[in-house]
């Protein structure tokens, strides 16, 4: 009886995803410059937001097209007081409604065992507005709860939103769901209430991409550190409940530099990758599902 539940409980696994599939192609790639390496990018109404860390932390703003990207005029440094702040962003958690955060990932020594992570509260119209930090930074939380680094994203979870973040690295890698509100009264994310949710997952997650019209969570990934792209779709909510990443589908791109960030754009089948390469470091997909 037992092995005949088990069956049974396989078998619905299956059927849960079945007619679900996905295909992750390749389309155009071109180079984007003055970012120094680019770490992500973030859309929003029609136009894509490329992040980096040049001389100073960056973002850019650029006019979608087919398969091209130009550059709109509009750069944010994220400096305050022309220090630079933002050296290193890894992730905007952008919702319309919510506080926006983003992610700063610091490697503190050659091995990769230290870290630090912060994730700031900018006021996001003003910044675009003004082009820097200045007056925007709302508010500096220490991301102790992480465990190599920090990528926020929003994500939906029983019709609530949270902001996700995953570590960088082989070891202990977890996606962890954060209370917007309390995230954004915090000086530290290990503060009671902030950390919701939490489940392991795979290693060498670059930036997270939410799905919400399929429930699926995107794994940026590198194979192996620093190299190679790895894209994993995960049943978001199966992964929380059972407190480790339920995958759906694991897709290896034959690109050996280091892939960075992912986003779709104004619907499920074309998208926007990116890594720290500085040429051709800017790639449109075609998703097929």
């Amino acid at each position: 009886m037992k092995m005949l539940l088990c069956l049974v409980a396989c078998f619905v696994g299956i059927l849960s995803f079945s007619g679900f599939d996905v295909n992750v192609i390749l389309s155009q790639s071109t180079t984007i410059d003055s970012l120094g390496a680019c770490q992500g990018v973030s859309y929003q109404s029609g136009k894509a937001y490329l992040y980096g860390d040049r001389e100073v932390g960056v973002i850019r703003t650029y006019a979608v097209g087919k398969d091209a990207l130009t550059y709109a005029g509009q750069e944010v440094k994220l400096t305050v007081e022309g220090k630079d702040v933002i050296n290193h962003p890894t992730g905007i958690a952008y919702n319309k409604t919510g506080p926006t955060f983003i992610g700063n990932s610091i490697r503190l020594n050659p091995e990769g065992t230290q870290w630090r992570a912060v994730i700031y509260l900018v006021n996001w119209a003003g910044l675009l507005r003004t082009g820097t930090l200045d007056g925007n930074l709302l508010s500096t939380i220490e991301d102790d709860a992480c465990i190599q680094g920090t990528r926020p994203e929003y994500v939906q979870y029983q019709k609530k939103w949270y902001v996700a973040t995953a570590d960088y690295g082989d070891k202990r890698n977890e996606v962890r769901l954060y209370d917007p509100v309390l995230l954004a009264k915090a000086k530290k994310t290990s503060e009671p209430g902030v950390v919701v949710k939490k489940f392991t997952c795979s290693p060498w997650v670059q930036n997270l991409h939410w799905i919400p019209s399929k429930g699926v969570l995107v794994l940026i990934q590198n194979q192996i550190e620093g190299r190679r792209w790895r894209f994993t779709f995960v049943d978001l909510k199966k992964s929380i409940e059972s407190g480790q990443e339920q995958v759906i589908k694991v897709i290896d791109v034959d690109k050996a530099d280091e892939l960075e960030g992912f986003t779709l754009l104004n619907n499920l089948r074309t998208g926007i990758a990116d890594t720290s390469s500085r040429s051709n470091n800017v790639h449109f997909m075609n998703l097929n599902w």
